[in-house]
């Protein structure tokens, strides 16, 4: 079978077309993939995820790159047969979007190189942006700012972008970006005296039609610098968002957009004092609540020295470092052992500890209670922490440490 001719590299803008089917196949997860003599859909590759659209009366939701056995057509719904002549019609948004996309990363990776010989080592088109992965040194703010002011200045001026169709030598009197992936004939793709580098993904007409290029951010990734970035109608989108963002904790604070960050600066520090001071008030009351505590279960059970303690509660909604809190108040008394739990939020959390003088290994028990509720922890056989997701069966968790208290005891 001859491969699929591959409108889409001469035309990005072709939307529509005919072509004949010439091969069905059917895929692992069900569904028929179609083989056509020619397609302008294009299929995932270079970083650059598929076309979607139609083919006669079916959807199709992937393209893949078989390629000397062709392009192969995931379809959805209705499947023509093998000699059908069927109309493809491409989804155009989708398409615009990756051409703005794959084209703004050409003219970003260029910009980098122009200004910091910094070559593009990797491109992926993500679903909500773009990341290049580039061997630039020491990278800075700065740097990466400049190589976006320049590429918005390319894209601006409304550059031509042109393919041109190069054989091996031909390539190697060109000044490429990048060296090619394979040899034999090669699709160049041009931007008007700023860059020319090979690749078979579908590019603009011109970088006016990228609009703008923003980057959202960058990070140090296994020894190159990740740029994750977004161009055209994804840049206008992700302004909208993060604008509207931006006003609403300005409304938070009935103060103007640009003086939220130092608002929010401030609304920080003041609530780490804050928690600091509560942390602090919640010690002394888990002091007071120990006494309490430990005065009720006296009563309760007609407690006569020597004999161990134990003090084993359930609360709601308490924080790991409250219930650290409280068991240090019970085990400052003599011969206590404090088996404390709560359910927070849809966590059980366990804190168990014994006074110097008590008995029982708490490591042991709490590595059982974790087993029960679906979860794990540990420590040393004076003091063990942990917790689970099984919230219901915090109580038989508690109830089983006790026993195995007793029974040690």
């Amino acid at each position: 079978m001859s491969a699929t001719e591959r409108l889409y590299y001469n035309d990005s803008r072709l939307l529509e077309f005919d072509a004949r089917v010439v091969d069905l196949n059917e895929r692992d997860d069900g569904l028929l993939a179609v083989t056509l003599d020619r397609t302008a859909f294009y299929p995932t590759g270079v970083g650059q995820p598929n076309d979607t659209g139609i083919l006669g009366g079916a959807r199709v939701v992937d393209c893949v790159d078989a390629e000397g056995d062709g392009i192969l057509h995931v379809l959805q719904g209705p499947v023509p047969k093998i000699g059908d002549l069927v109309r493809g019609k491409i989804d155009w948004l989708r398409r615009l979007d990756h051409m703005q996309q794959h084209t703004g990363q050409h003219i970003l990776s260029a910009a980098l190189v122009k200004l910091f010989a910094a070559p593009t080592r990797s491109f992926r088109v993500l679903e909500n942006e773009c990341e290049i992965d580039v061997a630039l040194d020491d990278p800075t703010d700065a740097h990466i700012e400049a190589a976006v002011d320049l590429a918005n200045q390319i894209i601006w001026e409304c550059r031509p972008i042109q393919i041109r169709h190069v054989n091996s030598k031909e390539a190697a009197t060109l000044p490429l970006r990048k060296e090619p992936a394979r040899e034999g004939e090669l699709r160049v793709v041009e931007i008007g005296d700023f860059d020319l580098t090979p690749c078979g993904g579908t590019h603009a007409k011109s970088s006016g039609e990228v609009g703008v290029l923003a980057v959202r951010s960058w990070e140090r990734a296994k020894g190159l610098i990740r740029i994750q970035f977004m161009a055209g109608l994804r840049a206008v989108k992700d302004y909208r968002q993060a604008n509207r963002t931006a006003r609403d904790v300005a409304a938070l604070f009935s103060a103007g957009r640009n003086d939220s960050p130092a608002l929010v600066t401030k609304l920080i520090e003041e609530n780490k004092k804050l928690v600091h001071r509560v942390r602090e008030l919640d010690e002394l009351g888990c002091r007071a609540e120990a006494e309490q505590i430990l005065n009720e279960a006296r009563l309760e059970a007609g407690y006569r020295p020597p004999a161990p303690m134990i003090i084993a509660k359930v609360f709601d909604n308490r924080d790991v470092d409250s219930l650290k809190h409280l068991v240090f108040a019970l085990i400052a008394h003599a011969n206590v052992v404090a088996l404390l739990a709560s359910r927070d939020n849809d966590t059980a959390r366990l804190v168990f500890a014994r006074s110097s003088d008590a008995r029982g290994d708490m490591n042991a028990l709490m590595r059982k209670a974790c087993e029960i509720l679906e979860g794990r922890g540990g420590g040393k056989p004076d003091m063990a922490q942990g917790g689970g997701k099984n919230v219901n069966e915090l109580a038989e968790a508690l109830d089983a440490a006790v026993s195995d208290l007793k029974f040690e005891t």
